[in-house]
């Protein structure tokens, strides 16, 4: 495995075909649409097409998904690098831990310390970026625990079934 995807207990591997009933699991969780910023279920077949478009360059896409890996190979999350700019070396920063059990076991902290090694040393970044909403204290905790420092806020930018809330950007500086 590639040093660069590998960090304290987790390894990072990319999507397999093999995934595709795991991202059903996970993309369809409606626990997790408000931090995704989905409203509608996704079919398996949409599911199959963005695995094998995932196989095509960071370059072409703008966008790269990656299965987080513990120690025993199970896949316990993903993480993603979005709206990829090459020209201005930055990307932004997604990730998930799925289930309740797997989570504070230091996965989530291993991973976006294994993506911003390759992102420095592999893909040339300069920063990573999140958007994450005000009351999401557990994310903000990781962010701020792995360098990522508070630099706005977006007031009432998230609509909610329970009225607006803020959404704070994050940012972390590679070099």
């Amino acid at each position: 495995m590639n040093k660069y995807l590998t960090h304290g207990k987790i390894s990072l591997r990319p999507l397999e075909p093999e995934d595709i009933d795991l991202l059903y699991q996970w993309e369809n969780s409606m626990e997790i649409w408000d931090v995704s910023n989905t409203k509608t279920p996704f079919s398996k077949h949409i599911l199959a097409e963005y695995i094998a478009e995932s196989a095509k360059d960071i370059y072409a896409t703008k966008q790269l998904r990656l299965i987080i890996q513990n120690e025993q190979n199970e896949a316990v999350g993903a993480i993603d690098l979005f709206d990829f700019e090459p020209y201005h070396l930055r990307a932004g920063v997604g990730i998930l831990i799925h289930k309740t059990q797997d989570r504070r076991h230091g996965y989530a902290t291993d991973a976006l310390e294994a993506l911003s090694g390759y992102a420095l040393e592999i893909l040339g970044l300069k920063q990573l970026y999140a958007d994450i909403a005000s009351d999401n204290t557990e994310s903000i905790h990781l962010f701020k625990k792995t360098g990522y420092e508070l630099i706005g806020v977006k007031k009432n930018w998230l609509k909610t079934l329970y009225g607006w809330k803020d959404e704070e950007l994050y940012q972390k500086m590679l070099c």
